[in-house]
């Protein structure tokens, strides 16, 4: 499970992301990895570790609707790579 979000202020000249994914590590884990920063430039990363699965979606989760009730949203036009 991965999601992409960005936030965009042009009057603050804010243009931010926040990228999270949760994957299975070596050791029979799962880490949540978080990616933030500006859009175009390396970001900040941090990676949590779970027990179990549903553990770190359910993390994941809670930190998107954190992130939305803060003004990031799903950039749409990464579905156009898909095409």
């Amino acid at each position: 499970m991965q999601t992409y979000l960005e936030k965009r202020q042009p009057a603050q000249k804010m243009v931010r992301f926040y990228r999270m994914a949760v994957m299975p590590n070596l050791f029979g884990e799962w880490t949540l990895y978080r990616e933030w920063g500006r859009i175009g430039q390396g970001g900040q990363v941090r990676m949590d570790w779970f027990e179990e699965e549903n553990q770190a979606v359910a993390a994941l989760v809670t930190l998107e609707a954190s992130k939305r009730q803060r003004g990031y949203w799903v950039e749409p036009q990464q579905l156009a790579m898909f095409r």
